[in-house]
């Protein structure tokens, strides 16, 4: 299902997407008519909207578009929704930009998904605080990351320290039990942000290398689609498949309860 500005979307809309791609979005998973996080959701698109269009983006327009497309549907999905100009040309981006709002679903998994193995490489992403729609590049490497017998990239900085997953934010848990977040260059997970708000326990962010890792006694990845997610391996460094911490992490997020659309 795809809905431009709350109508059907055509084939000549979307070829800026695919021609231009440039834009920014937000992924969101709705259970049960209710989504974790909606208000940090919508705060992201409207900043970001500022940074990369210099406009301004009116949040309740967009949620009555969410509404419209999300309709009298129930169970779980995902929802995104992308903010791109379709006038907007590859030689002339300085124009002043018209967003639109593209709603899009597709089915949820299980959550929390299986266990997953990752790779690490030297990669630090564009407007890493954006979450912009230009991929290729996190796709390139969970990519060779796949093809190495991995399930996805990690990706670390020139300067040696960790940030983030291919499209999820990554921490850790070390040998007392605390949960490190890394202090590098990231986007601000909306998941992540509510671990943060939610979870009692000790928590921090501070700069993890790879030298760090063989002292942390668990890893995992955080997104909206994902919730937490166990990494087994990070490179040929072992993790547990489970930890206290973990279930804790995860039965924290399954307590914070949703805003209804």
């Amino acid at each position: 299902m795809a809905e431009l500005n709350g109508a059907s979307v055509s084939l000549e809309d979307l070829q800026t997407l695919a021609l231009t791609n440039y834009g920014h979005f937000t992924s969101m998973r709705m259970d049960d008519g209710a989504i974790r996080g909606l208000t940090l959701h919508m705060e992201r698109l409207v900043r970001d909207c500022r940074l990369v269009f210099n406009a301004d983006l009116d949040p309740e327009r967009v949620l009555g578009y969410v509404r419209k497309a999300v309709g009298q549907r129930t169970g779980s999905f995902n929802i995104r929704v992308t903010i791109f100009d379709p006038g907007l040309e590859m030689g002339h981006p300085g124009a002043d930009a018209d967003p639109h709002i593209l709603v899009t679903t597709r089915p949820a998994g299980a959550m929390p998904p299986p266990s997953l193995k990752a790779k690490t490489f030297t990669f630090s992403r564009d407007t890493a605080a954006v979450k912009h729609i230009g991929l290729f590049p996190q796709l390139r490497l969970r990519r060779e990351a796949q093809r190495a017998g991995f399930d996805d990239a990690v990706f670390v900085e020139a300067d040696g320290r960790i940030s983030e997953g291919g499209t999820w934010n990554m921490g850790f848990i070390d040998e007392s039990g605390v949960v490190v977040w890394p202090d590098a260059p990231v986007l601000p997970g909306v998941t992540m942000q509510l671990l943060q708000a939610a979870y009692d326990e000790k928590m921090t962010t501070a700069p993890v290398t790879l030298a760090d890792v063989p002292r942390m006694r668990a890893a995992f990845a955080t997104n909206t689609s994902i919730g937490v997610r166990t990494i087994s391996a990070l490179d040929d460094v072992q993790f547990a498949a489970e930890d206290p911490v973990l279930s804790a992490l995860r039965d924290v997020y399954a307590d914070i309860p949703g805003e209804r659309l």
